[in-house]
């Protein structure tokens, strides 16, 4: 598990993180996100101890980073994906790793070609694409087989199946018990992926719940249902809107749109009234919507005169562009 307690950090008169007091637990995935600026990085940072805090403090397992005796063996990262001597090959950077911590060799090629870069092992990392240094840093993480993965945006340069392939990756993990500490700024595929979220802005705490209760907090009661017969609809329409509440849209085809009720309360008054449905069920916003709404006022460096209206979901480049993302 990692600790954090009234965790702040000063940069001269910037205040980037903010007395930060949570628990990222065992046994899932905790997704952590936040506008440009919000300190995301900087609490990894201080987590890892390559930034010490001005207040507070960061525990991993109970203990800071710095006491750990073989930190690799306690807590995977990779922050930086770029982070490796160019002239050095992938293979020689995890073996240096490895020989720091007393892991077997052979333990080197297994996580190679767990991430996918066997046959690319022996090339220098200058050349490999952006995806190629982000699998290269995964492999470093999973290294020492550590109970604890903190991943700063992984999925950053990979193709779709590299995504699909770090979503299966992280949450095998924390099936397994494992802690899994991630931030990405692709929202679909933080929806589809962490079972908890943390959400901070301007440095400050604004959200610490499961995914289901964010989305769920972030979206007022909403259901579709298709009634296919015209004069079951209108009845249905009728005993709806006479209810304190409740607004309702009807389409062409049949769909209502009901504001202020869930899909099981309709389904309940349509059993009621005798009324067959062709489809029914809940609204909910997208994660996206739900983080924007929640970071709108907290957005440092807002675009094209709205606030918050940006959150960066692309991943930048293609897992075989040698360019670098900005993030």
């Amino acid at each position: 598990m990692i600790t954090l307690r009234g965790l702040t950090k000063r940069y001269g008169g910037t205040l980037a993180v903010d007395d930060l007091t949570l628990d990222v637990r065992a046994g899932r995935v905790t997704g952590f996100l936040g506008p440009n600026g919000a300190g995301k990085s900087t609490t990894m940072r201080m987590i890892l101890g390559l930034d010490h805090p001005s207040r507070g403090r960061a525990l991993i397992a109970g203990r800071p980073y710095a006491a750990l005796r073989r930190p690799l063996c306690a807590v995977g990262a990779m922050l930086d994906a770029r982070a490796v001597h160019p002239a050095r090959s992938g293979r020689a950077h995890l073996v240096a790793q490895a020989r720091s911590h007393g892991i077997p060799v052979r333990r080197v090629d297994e996580v190679l070609d767990a991430v996918g870069l066997g046959k690319a092992a022996r090339r220098p990392a200058g050349t490999y694409s952006l995806g190629m240094s982000g699998r290269l840093g995964v492999a470093g993480a999973l290294l020492g087989d550590p109970p604890v993965l903190v991943l700063d945006e992984p999925v950053n340069g990979l193709d779709p199946d590299g995504v699909r392939w770090i979503r299966r990756l992280v949450r095998d993990r924390a099936r397994e018990g494992r802690t899994v500490f991630l931030s990405s700024h692709l929202m679909s595929e933080m929806q589809l992926t962490a079972d908890h979220l943390v959400v901070i802005g301007r440095g400050r705490l604004l959200s610490d719940t499961s995914m289901t209760e964010f989305l769920a907090s972030a979206s007022p009661a909403s259901a579709r249902a298709t009634v296919p017969d015209p004069g079951e609809r209108a009845a249905l329409v009728s005993r709806l809107t006479a209810e304190d509440g409740v607004g309702v849209e009807t389409s062409a085809s049949g769909e209502l749109t009901v504001e202020g009720r869930t899909a099981a309360q309709i389904g309940d008054l349509a059993h009621h009234c005798g009324v067959r449905l062709h489809g029914l069920g809940d609204v909910r916003v997208s994660l996206e919507q739900a983080y924007m709404d929640l970071t709108a006022r907290s957005v440092e460096y807002a675009t094209g005169g709205t606030t918050g209206t940006g959150t960066g979901t692309g991943t930048g480049t293609g897992e075989g562009d040698n360019g670098r993302g900005l993030r």
